[in-house]
């Protein structure tokens, strides 16, 4: 038997049962993103209006590609959970469940086509 008081068994739990680690998982991408995507746009800018051989040079090169390459995995995963946010809100049912998983599925794809792109390029 446990005398525990209600705020007790709430205490971080949130509406979901995981509202907090979704919230740090939020907050954590948010403030990478904060230093990644002015250095992806600096990156990407200086790569810009060269040959198609002085663009395979500039990502072939360490920096440039994995600056794209980190950039792109967490903005598509932050949008994906903030996707998952807005369905799990808004959507109730076998149609959340459907939903839910092909935001993940476009997700992964995503991420998957853009480093394969990004592979090509480098190598």
């Amino acid at each position: 038997m446990q005398f525990l008081t209600d705020r007790k068994r709430a205490q971080g739990l949130g509406a979901g049962g995981a509202g907090t680690h979704h919230h740090w998982q939020m907050i954590v991408s948010s403030i990478c993103l904060v230093p990644l995507v002015p250095l992806f746009i600096i990156t990407f800018g200086l790569g810009l209006g060269g040959t198609q051989e002085e663009v395979l040079a500039y990502f072939a090169r360490p920096f440039p590609a994995i600056v794209t390459g980190l950039t792109l995995v967490v903005v598509i995963l932050h949008l994906m959970h903030e996707a998952q946010v807005a369905i799990e809100d808004y959507m109730h049912g076998v149609a959340e469940k459907l939903a839910l998983i092909a935001v993940s599925a476009f997700s992964y794809t995503l991420i998957a086509a853009g480093l394969f792109a990004l592979v090509k390029l480098a190598l």
